[in-house]
This record gives structure tokens, C-alpha cells and sequence, in this order.
């Protein structure tokens, strides 16, 4: 389920001040049978000052930052990891995905390794198997990562059907010139650039106990 905007009351206050206030300006006007001058000095500045109040509301409206709406995943929580692992590579694997999973938006995350699973973690979909397409195959074969900030306006999204359904955002990071760490947000164009050189940080370090 979506969750509100949490600053939508604050942008929309100036537009109702301003709206009511014009509103009563107007019934005074009806209901008054003789208009004196200090009434129509007060509309004056009543009509002026209801329409400051609409149009900074209209501009709160666009300059405003609103925090990304945010969805709940659909899936079940879930720690899978390939049983033919090196414990080193496990208990990396494990930091690694947890670190993400504390300090980022990330959700779910998936480490494709050499054609195989290796860990998935977070929100599960019910497909375990990862079917490489065109977007994961150029991050595999550019070696440059691709971030989908919103992924329900790609039409690519469809080979992520091994991620939950609802997902926002996607970054598939490169993991060496073998792999890719895939991971999937609750919210769209919520991965800032410092969560980026965060990810392609912990990327590198996976590349290098995977190598060895």
C-alpha cells in the first residue's frame, strides 16, 4: 500500500487559506445592501491577499520536496544461500547483504554470480531462478552499472519477474567482470549518489573474496 505524503498538509494550507478567504469575501460582499468606502479599501486587500496566498501555495505545490511514495513489497522475508559455498564467502556474503539492507533503500537484493545464485536476501518473489535479459546482460557485459529509478515506466521491467512484483527501483551493480549484485527499493528515485559509491564500494569488495 502506498503511504502518504507526510508533507501534503503544510503545501495545501496556503491554497484552502486562500480559497476561504475569497470565498467569505464574496458571501460579505452578497449580504451587504450598501457598500461604504473602508469596505471596498478592506476587499481590495482581502482579494489581494487571498490571491498571494493561492498562487504561493500553487508554487508549493512544484518547488516543495515530497518524499517518494513508498509501497510494501509483495513477498515473503527470506535469507537463501547456495549451500556449496566457502564459509568465508558466506559470512561475506551475509555483512555484505545486511549492510544494504540497514543503510539504504534497498529491500531485496539478489548476488548472480558466474551464471548462479548465490544469495538472496529481503523481500523474496516466488521465482528463485535469474533469467538474465537486455538489462542485466549490458550490465554484464559493460561492466557499468544501470540504475532504473522508476521501474514501472520501463518496459525491460518484465525480466525482473525474479524480483518482488511491486518493486520501485532497481540498480544492478557490477560484481567484477563475473557477476551482478541486483537490488530492488520500495520507492522510486529514492537510491541517492551517495547510496551508489556505498553499493559499488561493497560490489568491489564482493568482487574480490568471489575471486579469490
Amino acid at each position: 500500500m502506498t503511504k502518504p505524503d507526510p508533507n501534503r498538509i503544510l503545501r495545501r494550507l496556503p491554497l484552502f487559506v486562500g480559497g476561504l478567504g475569497a470565498v467569505l469575501l464574496l458571501i460579505n460582499r452578497l449580504l451587504t445592501p450598501e457598500l461604504t468606502e473602508s469596505q471596498a479599501r478592506g476587499d481590495v486587500v482581502g482579494v489581494i491577499l487571498s490571491a498571494v496566498l493561492i498562487l504561493t501555495g500553487l508554487i508549493w505545490q512544484q518547488v516543495q520536496p515530497r518524499s517518494p511514495d513508498t509501497v510494501e513489497l509483495i513477498g515473503e522475508q527470506g535469507f537463501v544461500l547456495a549451500t556449496d559455498l566457502p564459509e568465508i564467502v558466506k559470512t561475506e556474503l551475509a555483512w555484505a547483504s545486511h549492510l544494504l539492507l540497514t543503510n539504504t533503500v534497498t529491500r531485496s537484493l539478489i548476488v548472480y554470480y558466474q551464471g548462479k545464485v548465490l544469495l538472496r536476501r529481503g523481500i523474496l518473489a516466488p521465482k528463485a531462478e535469474v533469467i538474465p535479459g537486455p538489462i542485466l546482460k549490458r550490465v554484464l557485459e559493460t561492466k557499468k552499472p544501470i540504475y532504473l529509478v522508476a521501474l514501472y515506466v520501463y518496459p525491460g521491467r518484465i525480466e525482473f519477474d525474479y524480483l518482488p512484483e511491486n518493486t520501485q527501483g532497481v540498480v544492478c551493480q557490477p560484481i567484477g567482470n563475473q557477476g551482478v549484485l541486483i537490488l530492488a527499493a520500495n520507492a522510486p528515485r529514492s537510491y541517492t549518489k551517495q547510496d551508489e559509491t556505498w553499493i559499488a564500494g561493497i560490489a568491489d569488495k564482493l568482487a574480490v573474496t568471489l575471486q579469490e
